[in-house]
């Protein structure tokens, strides 16, 4: 180390290349497991890969969550399409059940008026046949 100051002389500490050795191998050399030092790269590490991990978990999240609702958003497309075919296949059977009614009316219409013709032309008959038995 070097102290230096105007009033005094300059004071120097020389290390001999065994010891400087030794001072490089120590800051080198992993430390040892209760060591504050490496605690707190242990921290700062796990706090970093904690972060990493995180970021990977939410992506992940965030990835299912969008496959949940594109597959979510598929179905209700295939729901929608599936009851627009069965709402247009409902709405012909009204149209045909219509088409019939109004096709059975009209025919229950004529086989009333020929039901009232009928009974007309009974009574007719009966006021014949009431009519020759009595003339005779």
């Amino acid at each position: 180390m070097f102290f230096h100051e105007e009033a005094q002389p300059v004071l120097e500490i020389m290390f001999t290349p065994t010891e400087i050795e030794e001072l490089f191998s120590l800051v080198n050399e992993p430390l040892s497991p209760g060591s504050g030092s490496q605690e707190s790269n242990r921290v700062v590490r796990s706090t970093h890969e904690r972060k990493l991990r995180r970021m990977q978990s939410n992506r992940e999240s965030a990835q299912r969550s969008r496959w949940r609702k594109k597959r979510h958003l598929e179905n209700l497309t295939n729901q929608a399409n599936r009851l627009r075919m069965e709402n247009r296949e409902l709405k012909n059977r009204l149209c045909l059940t219509m088409h019939q009614n109004l096709l059975l009316s009209l025919e229950n219409e004529r086989l009333r008026s020929e039901s009232v013709t009928l009974m007309a032309t009974l009574s007719n008959l009966y006021q014949i046949l009431a009519t020759m038995i009595s003339q005779q």
